[in-house]
């Protein structure tokens, strides 16, 4: 199903635009429900915190797989699947009832939401013409952000007017709607059939998701109950494990062709450091907003949702100069932004105090939308139809990856640039200058990625991109 290039949007385009709204939802919505589950089911916030971190490492640990899955059923196909999965799973969790079955729900919510969060990319390229990669993948960046933005306050709205079950409701409904769309919409796509030789590997799918769910419990707070000590050695083990039996088996969950391509290699490196960075404006910024420029919780949410906000308006925009341009060409570009906006981040609120926060918060995200958008167009015009699917799920792991990694990692680099002092009496200087320090180091990450990418393009020359 092609679009034409006159068309702005198309139905297929919407559902997969709506698929990426619905996944952010899922995560964003639910953090801010926290406190009344802590009310409703008189339960601790160490076990509450469960509800977030059930649905992140259910989506961690099984996107891979889920996009592997895509590449021997059908994209469409499982991409339906994993809408009707998101759908009942909401469901579920709106008529929950207690704390662990909602856990549980969540599960599989992160199940569905996987595949909205991945498949959607590898779908592009059927969707719409070849020029227009780069605006169709800057609308699903909007997309993400949008269900960012938008998680916090309509959970917010609805949990004050309707309860916490409401809000679970609403994005359930809205996944049906999808669910029926593509069913309708995608109707007339040829089915795919699996042959003998096209088969998942279980054992590496369960090796990967073990590894990655170990990995993201040591970096989260449930790191506080499973010692990070033996949680990290573990990972190593069966990261190792997982390898190996990629290069043994006859059906790899990832091609060993993929693992080898430098451009490839490349760019899910430079997703996991830029990811890591976009996670560091939402868990650090908080303390400078409050403790070093003195605001409330309601005026740190306004400035807050700048980002997201900003994100929104750019992703269309940073999509048509990707095609405009070319996804190589804006790759760099992207990168050069995200260092400028990171630079003005660190030094500006110490100029113009949250006039300067806000405008290298504006300066900052489009960098983002950039990067996402030709990084994504170029690195799924490397592969061939039936790889796109895994390699939508390892880019997406390598920004689930950067997002838990970031939550921990940029989190103790601001404490370790705090110094011995406790947060809540530190004085607002001290927290200025941790903060600007924190972002200043945080800028080796682009930078690097930048470099990397120069170097790449230097030794491959231009036009080098191989489908594989």
């Amino acid at each position: 199903m092609k679009a034409s290039p006159a068309t702005s949007l198309n139905p297929a385009l919407v559902i997969l635009a709506g698929s990426m709204l619905v996944g952010s939802l899922g995560i964003s919505l639910a953090t801010v429900a926290l406190p009344a589950l802590a009310r409703a089911f008189a339960a601790p916030l160490q076990s509450v915190q469960w509800v977030i971190i059930a649905y992140l490492v259910a989506v961690t640990a099984s996107i891979v797989a889920l996009g592997r899955l895509g590449d021997l059923l059908g994209h469409i196909r499982v991409l339906i699947l994993g809408l009707a999965v998101f759908a009942l799973a909401s469901l579920a969790c709106a008529f929950a009832p207690t704390l662990s079955s909602l856990i549980a729900a969540r599960i599989f919510q992160g199940l569905g939401g996987a595949v909205l969060m991945a498949l959607p990319i590898s779908i592009i390229r059927t969707v719409v013409p070849r020029e227009r990669t780069g605006s169709a993948m800057g609308l699903l960046g909007t997309m993400s952000a949008v269900g960012t933005a938008l998680g916090p306050s309509l959970g917010g709205i609805t949990i004050e007017h309707y309860g916490w079950r409401a809000g679970f409701v609403t994005v359930g409904l809205v996944a049906f709607m999808l669910l029926a769309m593509a069913v309708i919409v995608f109707s007339r796509q040829p089915r795919r059939e699996t042959t003998a030789s096209a088969a998942i590997d279980w054992f590496g799918s369960l090796l990967l998701a073990l590894a990655l769910s170990a990995y993201a419990l040591s970096m989260t707070s449930a790191g506080d109950v499973l010692d990070a000590r033996m949680l990290f050695p573990l990972t190593a083990v069966l990261a190792a494990l997982f390898v190996w039996r990629q290069m043994v088996t006859t059906s790899p969950l990832v091609p060993i062709v993929l693992l080898r391509n430098s451009r490839i290699g490349l760019s899910l490196a430079m997703n996991l450091f830029i990811s890591t960075v976009m996670m560091s404006t939402l868990v650090v910024g908080p303390y400078m907003l409050s403790l070093g420029l003195g605001l409330d919780e309601s005026a740190i949410g306004l400035v807050m949702a700048v980002g997201p906000l900003t994100a929104a308006l750019s992703g269309l925009p940073a999509g048509r100069l990707t095609d405009r341009f070319g996804a190589a060409r804006m790759l760099p570009a992207g990168l050069a932004q995200i260092v400028a906006g990171l630079i003005a981040l660190a030094l500006l609120p110490q100029w113009l105090g949250l006039w300067g926060y806000g405008l290298a918060l504006v300066l900052l995200t489009p960098g983002f939308q950039i990067f996402l958008a030709a990084s994504n167009t170029v690195t799924m015009q490397t592969v061939a139809e039936d790889q796109r699917g895994v390699l939508s799920g390892l880019l997406g792991l390598s920004r689930n990856l950067g997002f838990v990694t970031g939550a921990s990692a940029i989190s103790s680099l601001f404490a370790l640039n705090l110094g011995d002092v406790e947060l809540a009496r530190a004085d607002p200087s001290l927290i200025a200058h941790a903060f600007r320090l924190t972002f200043l180091m945080a800028t080796a990450l682009p930078v690097t990625a930048l470099m990397a990418d120069l170097v790449r393009g230097r030794v491959a020359g231009p036009g080098s991109a191989k489908q594989i």
